[in-house]
């Protein structure tokens, strides 16, 4: 009696346990959530991407003042038309599907002197590195910000990716658009790029970043620099699809991980320690349910006897 009497407690301090780690996820969560929407509302400072100076390495002060104000969750307006590397007149919703295939957005020139190809460059050496595969998961969508650039000058750079993307792919997975330079405004407005012509250094000032759509053309990230972490960008077109592509670990990490802004990667977050810690303590309770059952039943059993 003893006994049964000692393992009923034991349940009920489990059982107590219970509650409050519940107790703990119904109100941290709000706050986790609320402090993840400030993140995303954050203007995030950029450095300045201006390569260029007339190869004095001065920086006009012009230049200086573009950054990208991130607009996530915004829909991007896929009725702007374009021309694409074929001299084909295109929508932005002829890439958007609105299926499994998050689109990975590049604004920038094919002129640039040195930043858009280091940009292009880290997002195909990253692409190289992902299990996923370009047009089975995911479209590549390069918009020139400069409306003087042709079809044939995207056709180009379009083979040169195509070259450097080492894994057989659907060349119509990848387009080079151009465009005119109202079409062009309202595009980068919408994603919030900024962009400047310097006349004095004969090229464009603009920031270093792509940014990852959904299939239905929401902005859902955005990612700096010239060079991608492999994981961020897998975990990143993951989201973006709402899990239709990626494996159930790309899944099961994203309820523990959240996207930090500030480090430019996913971090373990608070919400995804408290559901582990959930998962764990419903295990941990199932079982001692599971041995008092079957200890009851023994007891049962030897006093019949």
């Amino acid at each position: 009696m003893g006994r049964t009497t000692a393992m009923k407690d034991v349940f009920q301090r489990h059982f107590l346990t219970f509650l409050v780690v519940a107790a703990m996820a119904v109100v941290c969560s709000p706050m986790v959530r609320a402090a993840d929407d400030d993140g995303a509302a954050l203007q995030v400072p950029k450095t300045n991407w201006f390569i260029g100076g007339g190869g004095t390495g001065t920086i006009p002060e012009e230049a200086k003042a573009v950054t990208v104000k991130e607009h996530l969750n915004t829909k991007i307006p896929l009725d702007l038309q374009f021309t694409d590397e074929t001299g084909k007149q295109v929508h932005l919703s002829d890439y958007f599907n609105g299926g499994k295939r998050p689109v990975i957005l590049q604004l920038g020139y094919y002129r640039c002197p040195m930043l858009c190809s280091l940009t292009s460059q880290g997002l195909i050496q990253v692409l190289n590195d992902l299990s996923l595969d370009a047009g089975k998961d995911y479209q590549v969508v390069f918009v020139s910000i400069d409306p003087s650039e042709t079809p044939e000058l995207a056709a180009e750079k379009k083979k040169s990716y195509l070259d450097a993307y080492h894994r057989a792919s659907d060349a119509n997975a990848w387009h080079l658009l151009t465009g005119r330079v109202d079409q062009i405004d309202k595009l980068a407005e919408a994603t919030g790029f900024e962009y400047r012509w310097i006349a004095s250094a004969g090229q464009f000032s603009h920031p270093a970043c792509l940014i990852v759509a959904t299939p239905d053309g929401k902005i859902s990230r955005y990612l700096y620099g010239v060079k991608f972490d492999e994981k961020t960008v897998r975990l990143s077109l993951v989201e973006a699809s709402h899990g239709k592509i990626g494996s159930t670990i790309d899944s099961f990490i994203l309820t523990c991980f959240q996207y930090d802004g500030h480090q430019g990667k996913y971090a373990l977050a608070a919400i995804g320690l408290m559901k582990i810690g959930g998962a764990i303590t419903v295990l941990l309770v199932a079982a001692m349910v599971i041995f008092l059952m079957r200890a009851e039943r023994r007891r049962k059993a030897q006093s019949v006897d």
